[in-house]
């Protein structure tokens, strides 16, 4: 008897913490429907068979089943799952914790269950997809975290992971100067220095279970602390080379001028920050269809943990600088891609991105084709992901309002399915 109540409590446990079982056919019926393409269609419908979507349209035109469960969604719009591109979820926000302290204090373990919390979040926030680009010191801790959610383990947004990154050798933190010199320091990403170190970094990553190949272009290696060109254009071309070769694409943090052309010259496919790129390089990368990833929310978080910055303040110079490039590129012509830098702010606050790309110029329907049209095509998964239509994956959110006319109504998040399944009802 003792055993069948333990039973019962474990079955209880599990059903409170799993998702909804759903019906094998679901009907979601919101005020209007945005597909990723054109203007909301109102009254529209989408049926939903097992994982994929089965019709999209008016609903007295589709063959509905007898037994499908139907969900109204009065005053909402319904759209496709959104993505972010530029995510952590093994960092946490930095006032809270400095990220020399998450490396060298938290422990792998830690943060792996940290990330099952941020992961969770940013599914409840609307967000089915990211891009993780870097582990952040916590080894291939993004390789479980992948294998949790993929199998049901926890809940959670589809990954793409990036592994450990890869650094020039010396270049990245914990900074070496900032301790003493018979410490063992760990390191950020993975080092690498010359050609042959470089193939075998992305070759080892790849092995690990890297979906993409993280390269920091640049970073802050100048007597005074300002960013530089790291790799050698000869290194960062073997880099995209062998990448490429083994079938992933390659991302590259840059946010000054040298980095960004050398790592557009040897073939990268996104650019991340891109703060400091000039009118020739942005061209450049527009001329190569090379995706730019602003990550405008980044310095806006930096300012407010150490520059004092409040919300609707002056502009700090590295906001500043984030909103020239932004409008440049836009200006440009370049492939702009939804991807905030999550984890140096708080996991499902990613909104906040599509916010700032609206307020810097974009109309509200270009921000949202960004996070879901343009980078469903970034990650080469436009057949599959980033519309609603017949044959894709059953990702999508429900949000009161209409987020083509007003981009905060994101914020008032209704129904969150992925692949099929209900993981935030009404």
């Amino acid at each position: 008897m003792k055993h069948a109540h333990v039973a019962v409590l474990f079955s209880a446990l599990i059903a409170l913490f799993s998702p909804a079982a759903d019906a094998a056919d679901t009907l979601l019926s919101p005020a209007r429907v945005w597909t990723g393409e054109g203007q909301p269609h109102d009254g529209w419908s989408v049926l939903i068979r097992g994982e994929q979507i089965a019709a999209v349209g008016p609903a007295d035109k589709m063959n509905i089943p007898a037994g499908a469960e139907r969900i109204s969604l009065p005053d909402a719009t319904l759209l496709p799952g959104l993505m972010d591109l530029h995510s952590h979820v093994l960092l946490h926000p930095y006032n809270e914790t400095s990220w020399d302290d998450q490396v060298l204090k938290e422990s792998v373990e830690y943060r792996a269950l940290l990330a099952g919390r941020h992961a969770a979040a940013t599914l409840q926030a609307g967000f089915t997809t990211l891009r993780d680009l870097g582990s952040e010191g916590a080894l291939y801790a993004d390789v479980a975290i992948k294998k949790a959610i993929h199998d049901g383990v926890i809940p959670g947004p589809r990954l793409f992971i990036a592994t450990r990154a890869i650094v020039a050798t010396g270049s990245y933190g914990p900074s070496s100067r900032s301790y003493r010199a018979d410490i063992d320091l760990p390191v950020g990403a993975e080092e690498a220095s010359g050609v042959d170190e470089v193939v075998k970094a992305v070759r080892n990553q790849g092995a690990r279970g890297a979906d993409w190949i993280k390269v920091y272009a640049d970073y802050r290696t100048g007597a005074d602390g300002s960013a530089h060109a790291t790799f050698t254009q000869a290194e960062l071309n073997a880099l995209v080379q062998t990448a490429h070769a083994s079938g992933r694409k390659v991302s590259a943090h840059a946010s000054t001028d040298e980095g960004m052309r050398r790592a557009t010259l040897a073939g990268v496919d996104s650019i991340e920050h891109g703060y400091g790129g000039s009118e020739a390089t942005f061209r450049l990368m527009a001329e190569r269809k090379v995706a730019y990833f602003p990550t405008l929310t980044a310095p806006e978080a930096t300012s407010e943990y150490f520059q004092k910055y409040q919300r609707g303040g002056a502009p700090t110079p590295s906001m500043q600088a984030a909103a020239r490039a932004f409008q440049l590129a836009r200006k440009l012509g370049v492939i702009i891609g939804n991807g905030s830098d999550v984890g140096v702010f708080a996991h499902g606050d990613n909104a906040r991105e599509l916010e700032w790309m609206v307020r810097l110029g974009m109309t509200p329907a270009e921000a949202l084709r960004a996070a879901t049209v343009v980078n469903a095509e970034v990650l080469d998964k436009a057949s599959s992901l980033g519309r609603l239509r017949e044959g894709y994956l059953a990702d999508m959110v429900a949000v009161r309002g209409d987020p083509t006319q007003d981009i905060s109504v994101l914020r008032n998040v209704q129904l969150v399915m992925k692949g099929g399944t209900i993981f935030r009802r009404p």
